[in-house]
């Protein structure tokens, strides 16, 4: 069954059911030494690769206003330009940045810094409004992002913005964006066939909020282009040698998140879908509230992406195939752990 829209949410707004991710395609900037993009990018083929999204279907482009330290938001306006009222533009603030430098320097929730960092994406990105505008912030405590709440609502009622969300993984954090009122609509937060989120799920489901994915295709380990001599470039974020990333460790992927791969991909091509296409059909049968947006560099990149909405979600038996594929895998890993130690008598040391 072919998948096309969505809700976006309680906001009345709707999408295409698959968004185009745009950090990749806002080039380099870094922290320090510590590069933040995913190396260098023709910023012409990013601009065909947004227009190529537009005309297959692809409604919803989500960035922020710190990738490329602003480049990437000047890039999607540049994209967008002549064909603005087609596209659902959700951006992100929160993070602080050197545009000319190209280097993030901190973090700023203030109500002041919102008002300002709102403005400046309108400019940069060459509208008059945003769709969806989403704190950036994911472990902001509770009680300092209530203090916006009055500010977005304000943003509303100017016309600036339409709807706005928090990016987020944490469950208290999206439980106290549900309970706002009712332009909150969008957690945005990780999913993927390689990791679920089911109390971040019950919560969309609670609050009636879309569950916009990043990740949706484990930063390429999805893709089936990486295996496990694979090496990043150092000026891609995936190729640093330690930091937040899960997927990859010391620029190569990690074995834990390979094995996952590995045993789900039959099931997920089993009707003759490519491996990312299968990835966001799970997404999609795993909830009607889901929205991924995986990243793209490229029109061919796009082209596959876009080609999976008319798949549409996994078939129930297939989805149930890659769930079992799963539960075994972790049923192995549990057993491992739990396997009793039994002295050799060759190799003292040994485990059997």
């Amino acid at each position: 069954m072919a998948e096309s829209t969505r809700a976006l949410g309680r906001s009345g707004i709707e999408v295409s059911a698959l968004g185009m991710g745009c950090w990749a395609i806002a080039g380099p900037w870094s922290e320090g030494h510590t590069p933040l993009g995913w190396g260098a990018v023709d910023d012409e083929e990013s601009v065909r690769a947004v227009r190529r999204a537009l005309d297959l279907g692809v409604t919803l482009f989500d960035t922020a206003d710190s990738y490329g330290a602003g480049h990437g938001e000047r890039l999607l306006g540049r994209a967008l330009a002549g064909r603005r009222d087609e596209a659902v533009i959700a951006t992100k603030w929160g993070y602080t940045f050197d545009e000319r430098a190209r280097q993030a320097t901190g973090r700023d929730a203030s109500p002041a810094y919102l008002h300002r960092a709102v403005r400046d994406s309108l400019r940069r990105l060459g509208t008059d409004r945003i769709d969806l505008y989403q704190l950036h912030l994911a472990d902001l405590p509770v009680a300092r992002a209530q203090v916006l709440i009055d500010v977005l609502e304000d943003l509303v009622a100017d016309g600036l913005i339409r709807a706005y969300g928090w990016s987020t993984d944490r469950v208290d954090r999206a439980v106290a964006l549900g309970q706002g009122v009712r332009h909150a609509t969008v957690v945005q937060h990780s999913l993927s066939v390689l990791r679920d989120a089911p109390d971040l799920l019950a919560v969309c489901d609670k609050y009636d909020l879309a569950s916009v994915n990043r990740g949706p295709l484990g930063m390429g380990l999805l893709t089936g282009k990486y295996h496990h001599c694979s090496t990043l470039p150092h000026d891609d974020v995936r190729g640093m040698t330690s930091g937040w990333l899960e997927w990859f460790r010391g620029g190569r992927p990690a074995p834990e998140w390979l094995r996952r791969v590995y045993a789900v991909r039959a099931a997920l091509t089993a009707d003759g879908r490519t491996l990312a296409q299968g990835a966001l059909g799970w997404i999609w049968a795993r909830s009607d509230r889901t929205i991924p947006i995986p990243g793209c560099r490229t029109v061919a990149q796009v082209e596959e992406n876009a080609a999976a909405l008319a798949l549409g979600p996994l078939r129930p038996d297939h989805f149930a195939e890659v769930e079992r594929r799963l539960a075994a895998l972790r049923s192995a890993a549990l057993r491992e752990v739990d396997r009793p130690y039994w002295p050799s008598p060759m190799l003292p040391t040994a485990r059997p």
